[in-house]
């Protein structure tokens, strides 16, 4: 070992020069000099020898220390100098490697070694208790109380915030007693519950999706003087819903937003409150497409106009695209394909009539991402499925 205090080793001062197991060196001389001023006469020089330890006979159970090296030609033990700083801030030359050094790796080998979990499939825990254990909990102990307003839009009466203004404005009866608190706990299976005088099943019916090709001339309204209401079309729906559904009540129909009485084309109508609230809302950003027959010709001029948008109610309404669709030989007026998201009362029909257009006809054919089916006629409707609801933009 030898210090270096106050002095320059020659061979350090060259980045290139590392050390690697020599073999057969029986000596290396190094020159250590140190100058006190740029124009000393006389200079000092020192040697030091490097020499090769006797290989150490180890018995076969013994681990191999890693930083040992052993020449394959004379079996002798390569010596392998580290060069590190003192305490005192000088570099040394030692034949072991740094105290620091050694720990860092100690601590990396008594880490605990973290198991590997394989992507999309967390470890989860066994059940603690048995299915048929879980079962009777759930039928017999479990409290199946829930908010009042959340079993009113369960059962199809409204939306839950339009069930809570039905509780407010004392329309609601509990066990004989007007209930004006939407939390109020209440269970359909054992509670009597009355809304504007009809009484709430006591088994709530399943969750109903339809979508429906409205056709002209009917009226988004769930009222029953209605003789042309769009859910006047679902009667032979609802006659044959014991003989599909035997033992559950019927779902009381709405439509999932409004089409007026002159427009065709895709709604949507279910008993499921917040699925209606969640899709007609218009802060759910839920894009929705028409098809609109133009009386006259269609300029680029009113295809700008319309893309400026309108005021409707005291906002300012855009589309999100407008398109003059191709002429087709067996439709002669042109036809336009509009785009919006707001959903506000006769939107597109007030954008097209601020370009200075006049209306034919119009269909809409798309909301979100679900498509109406081109094979679906006037007044037919179909189940929608899960997939479809996911299309549509609705998460369960």
């Amino acid at each position: 070992m030898v210090s270096l205090a106050s002095s320059s080793l020659s061979f350090l001062s060259k980045p290139s020069l590392i050390f690697n197991p020599i073999r057969a060196i029986p000596r290396i001389s190094c020159s250590l000099s140190s100058n006190s001023t740029p124009n000393a006469s006389s200079s000092s020089s020192f040697e030091f020898n490097i020499t090769f330890a006797p290989p150490k006979p180890k018995p076969k159970s013994e681990v191999e220390d890693p930083f040992q090296f052993i020449d394959r030609n004379t079996g002798g033990q390569l010596f392998i100098p580290w060069i590190v700083r003192g305490e005192d801030g000088n570099l040394k030359l030692q034949s072991h490697p740094p105290t620091r050094f050694l720990h860092s790796m100690s601590e990396d080998e008594t880490k605990p070694k973290k198991k590997k979990v394989s992507a999309g499939k967390p470890i989860t825990e066994p059940p603690k208790h048995s299915k048929a254990a879980r079962r009777f909990y759930n039928e017999n102990i479990r409290e199946s109380s829930q908010r009042l307003s959340k079993v009113l839009a369960a059962a199809g009466v409204a939306s839950r915030r339009s069930s809570e203004e039905l509780i407010f404005g004392g329309r609601v009866t509990v066990n004989g007693s007007v209930c004006n608190t939407p939390q109020t706990r209440v269970d359909p299976a054992r509670d009597i519950i009355y809304v504007n005088g009809n009484r709430l099943p006591k088994k709530l019916p399943p969750k109903v999706y339809l979508a429906l090709n409205k056709p002209k001339g009917y009226i988004c309204s769930s009222g029953k003087k209605e003789s042309k209401s769009v859910i006047s079309l679902f009667d032979d729906y609802l006659k044959s819903w014991d003989k599909t559904y035997p033992g559950q009540p019927k779902p009381r129909l709405f439509t999932v937003g409004r089409l007026d009485v002159a427009t065709t084309g895709l709604i949507i109508v279910t008993n499921d409150g917040d699925f209606a609230q969640s899709i007609s809302h218009p802060s759910s950003g839920l894009s929705k497409e028409y098809i609109a027959a133009i009386d006259g010709d269609v300029s680029k001029q009113n295809l700008i106009a319309i893309s400026e948008g309108t005021t409707i109610d005291g906002v300012h309404c855009t589309p999100d695209s407008v398109e003059l669709l191709p002429r087709q030989p067996d439709i002669s007026r042109p036809r336009l394909r509009i785009v919006v998201h707001e959903g506000r009362n006769h939107e597109v029909r007030e954008l097209v009539k601020a370009a200075g257009l006049e209306i034919y006809s119009l269909k809409r054919v798309r909301i979100g991402g679900y498509r109406l089916p081109s094979d679906l006629g006037l007044g037919s409707y179909t189940e929608l499925k899960q997939s479809d609801l996911k299309a549509i933009g609705w998460k369960s």
